[in-house]
């Protein structure tokens, strides 16, 4: 929690529609923090592009002097290593941009929790900041067509990313809730709705159970 908000993670698979799930949640207060939208910005980061540079020169860079996001992609989904090394790079702006953003909105009484749509949630160890960890489902084929339509994207290319990724299975496993967003979305809007006030009241009666445990292990302790 941040000043006394939960943070509830939205993972998934690519074309799952994570974001648009993370939007619904903030239609009912919460914050929203893309980490897709600040990797964009890591690389504005003047320390971050001298780092890309010195490991891979200029042909990272296009024309304008913006980083070649799309010729990044192509090296580090082909290279276990490389892709570890950026991974390495990018995260801990992200976590430091994040914290530093949910400080801004902390003491904002509008604000009910923070949501993260992080696609890397549990591979970069993010998870282990949450209250509640939400998993967006939808079946290959949708994702692909999504993605095909949104990225141009083929099923080799979502493949390959999804590769590089933790299992679906193995993250659904080990989220707290499940979101279907093969529906339309109406339907996805009334999951959202149902689940927001579990979440918030699961994560309260935790809460609750670990200050009354505090409490008696204070009280044994103190005789």
């Amino acid at each position: 929690m941040v000043a006394g908000k939960p943070i509830i993670g939205i993972t998934g698979g690519i074309g799952s529609g994570k974001s648009f799930v993370a939007q619904l949640f903030g239609e009912l207060g919460c914050h929203v923090i893309d980490s897709d939208a600040c990797a964009r910005s890591a690389f504005s980061d003047p320390q971050i592009r001298q780092t890309l540079r010195e490991w891979w020169g200029d042909q990272i860079f296009l024309p304008d002097g913006g980083v070649d996001r799309a010729g990044i992609a192509r090296k580090v989904f082909g290279d276990h290593d490389a892709r570890r090394s950026l991974e390495g790079l990018i995260h801990p702006w992200i976590e430091k941009n994040r914290l530093s953003e949910m400080m801004q909105f902390a003491s904002d009484p509008k604000i009910l929790a923070f949501v993260w749509d992080a696609p890397l949630l549990f591979e970069a160890g993010s998870v282990k900041q949450c209250d509640a960890v939400v998993f967006v489902e939808a079946p290959l084929q949708l994702r692909s067509e999504r993605v095909g339509r949104s990225r141009g994207w083929g099923p080799d290319e979502l493949g390959r990313r999804e590769n590089s990724q933790w299992p679906l299975d193995k993250k659904r496993e080990l989220s707290d809730y499940v979101v279907n967003n093969t529906a339309d979305a109406a339907q996805v809007r009334d999951q959202v709705r149902e689940l927001f006030p579990r979440i918030l009241a699961a994560i309260a009666r935790r809460s609750e159970a670990s200050q009354d445990a505090r409490g008696r292990h204070s009280r044994g302790g103190a005789s």
